[in-house]
């Protein structure tokens, strides 16, 4: 099943749960717009989905999803660091153009701490080491040793410059002391497909999308990119396993463009918290392989500083910076 199809059925069926109920205040009616940085169809957009679905439902008014891709999600994202701050626009941040993104473009039309107001981390998603079936390697140690005999040889596919796949990828060789050629692509089904038909020979991505490959033996999974390993998948070992300390996970996180009323923050983080404790929430996203957060905003923030200053780290060692 496709991550499109799993997205309608996931916000369909979140649509039954619970009575619906009206607070006074804001939404007040209004049509409030969560902004989507990618494209239709991935992790990102599934999560936006299910919070304009279940804060539609638990405040009244209506939450819609605006898909504004580009740029590595940073199209997206400047676009509500522009908008009103009203509240009646957010948007769907990531590791990417809220941690990554500052540490490896030369210039953001955003500054990713200022110009926003935390409202929650919304989820934890594993990225996924996988290899074309016919690489010889079957194993991290194997793949290790395979890298190392043939430095350059081999080439890693990313969703594109700067998203957590290519980072994962790029704190994989600084830990490791590899090298591989990156190719970045600009969605993660063209990864796939060149992984499957040999064109390029590694890639991380997200589980979500990843999965279904691995299950069909049309593609090797040979460890997440997480610090242990997941109840979705307990016989795959995680690369801290191999290598300590390495842990690649993407995460997204909910905003509001700052200056927005902190009343509405505030009340949007409480409802987004709930949310995300919802029984029926974390049932469908932790099938999908999502791990449901639902973090104050303190939390959010304190965690938005660390990551910021770990991607700089890894993207200085590896030397990546996009112009």
């Amino acid at each position: 099943m496709s991550i499109t199809r799993r997205t309608m059925m996931v916000a369909a069926g979140l649509a039954a749960v619970g009575p619906a109920f009206a607070q006074g205040g804001y939404p007040g009616g209004q049509v409030v717009t969560i902004v989507v940085p990618f494209a239709a169809g991935g992790t990102t957009d599934l999560l936006g989905r299910i919070l304009a679905d279940r804060l539609g439902a638990r405040l009244g008014g209506k939450f819609i999803v605006e898909n504004r891709a580009g740029a590595g999600g940073n199209t997206g994202v400047a676009a509500v660091a522009r908008a009103p701050a009203d509240g009646y626009t957010l948007t769907m941040g990531t590791v990417s153009t809220h941690a990554i993104n500052p540490a490896v473009y030369a210039k953001l039309p955003f500054d990713h701490i200022k110009d926003f107001a935390p409202i929650s981390q919304v989820a934890s998603v594993p990225n996924i080491l996988m290899v074309n079936i016919d690489l010889p390697a079957k194993t991290v140690p194997e793949l290790i040793d395979l890298l190392k005999k043939n430095p350059g040889k081999y080439s890693f596919g990313s969703s594109g410059a700067g998203t957590s796949t290519h980072m994962a990828a790029e704190l994989f060789k600084v830990a490791t002391g590899t090298d591989m050629a990156h190719v970045p692509y600009r969605s993660s089904g063209q990864v796939t497909q060149d992984l499957l038909s040999g064109q390029i020979q590694i890639t991380f991505d997200n589980i979500t999308i990843a999965w279904p490959h691995v299950q069909d033996g049309k593609i090797r999974a040979l460890a997440t990119a997480t610090p242990k390993r997941l109840e979705v998948a307990k016989d795959l070992p995680a690369l801290a396993e191999f290598i300590p300390g390495y842990d690649a996970s993407s995460w997204h996180g909910f905003f509001a463009p700052s200056g927005v009323p902190k009343e509405i923050v505030t009340k949007l983080s409480i409802e987004t918290q709930a949310i995300m404790k919802e029984p029926a929430v974390i049932e469908q996203l932790r099938k999908l392989g999502v791990d449901p957060v639902g973090s104050s905003q303190e939390q959010f923030t304190a965690h938005i500083a660390s990551e910021t200053k770990r991607w700089a780290e890894v993207a200085q060692k590896a030397n990546v910076k996009i112009e």
